[in-house]
């Protein structure tokens, strides 16, 4: 395979984005701070300590950066035996298998986190390979988790498309030269991830699975090989 589609899991392919602002809104408040939900959603996506930076700010007592993290993932870990998947995600990354593409998993999660992830998806027979937190030194906006996923793929940035749901992962893949498309289903209003680099905004993985032959997706794969765009996902 020479070309790769590259995913963002959380909000991207499982339903978590609010589970995420339930459990630090939580950790938060559990240290003292009072953080508005809608601020925590729209940080959902950066890595933990960087979440936290941008929230409470440089002049934070940085000391309870590891205690919020650490709450955050405890109570994030009670919703891990039954994480949905969005609307075809699992049948979306099997379609693009079968055309022909490598597909990339490329996430913040790790360990029994990502394991959970994983497991919810149900698609492990058409995902290659995957780009974890344990992978990379920094994490999104930063390219480097996009980058990690091309190099695991074997691929050039030309020949891959990212897809994610917040403007942190159309950032990522702009800075590493990769086509990206986002979806709604995180949460992320259509004008943010426009503005951030998508090239095209579709509302969840059942959404770009229908219009996958017009999608960016497809045009990528006819410039690629000169095939026709990929055919439709079998019924």
């Amino acid at each position: 395979m020479d070309r790769a589609a590259v995913f963002d899991v959380d909000g991207t392919l499982v339903d978590t984005n609010h589970l995420h602002v339930t459990s630090w809104w939580e950790a938060f408040r559990q240290a003292g701070h009072d953080v508005v939900m809608h601020d925590i959603h729209r940080a959902v996506g950066l890595p933990g300590h960087d979440l936290i930076a941008h929230l409470l700010g440089d002049g934070r007592d940085t000391s309870q950066d590891d205690t919020i993290n650490a709450a955050h993932k405890t109570l994030y870990a009670t919703y891990s035996d039954r994480l949905p998947a969005l609307p075809q995600a699992g049948r979306l990354l099997r379609t693009l298998a079968g055309q022909g593409w490598s597909v990339i998993l490329a996430t913040s999660a790790s360990g029994v986190e990502l394991d959970a992830l994983r497991r919810a998806i149900d698609a492990d027979d058409a995902i290659t390979a995957t780009a974890s937190a344990e992978d990379v030194g920094e994490g999104k906006p930063a390219p480097e988790p996009v980058q990690r996923a091309l190099e695991l793929a074997g691929v050039s940035a030309d020949r891959a498309v990212f897809v994610g749901d917040t403007v942190w992962d159309m950032e990522a893949a702009t800075r590493a030269g990769v086509l990206s498309v986002a979806l709604r289903c995180g949460g992320i209003p259509q004008r943010d991830l426009e503005d951030a680099g998508a090239a095209a905004v579709y509302q969840d993985p059942a959404d770009l699975l229908q219009q996958l032959e017009d999608s960016p997706v497809a045009l990528l794969k006819t410039r690629l090989d000169g095939a026709r765009p990929g055919t439709r996902a079998p019924s």
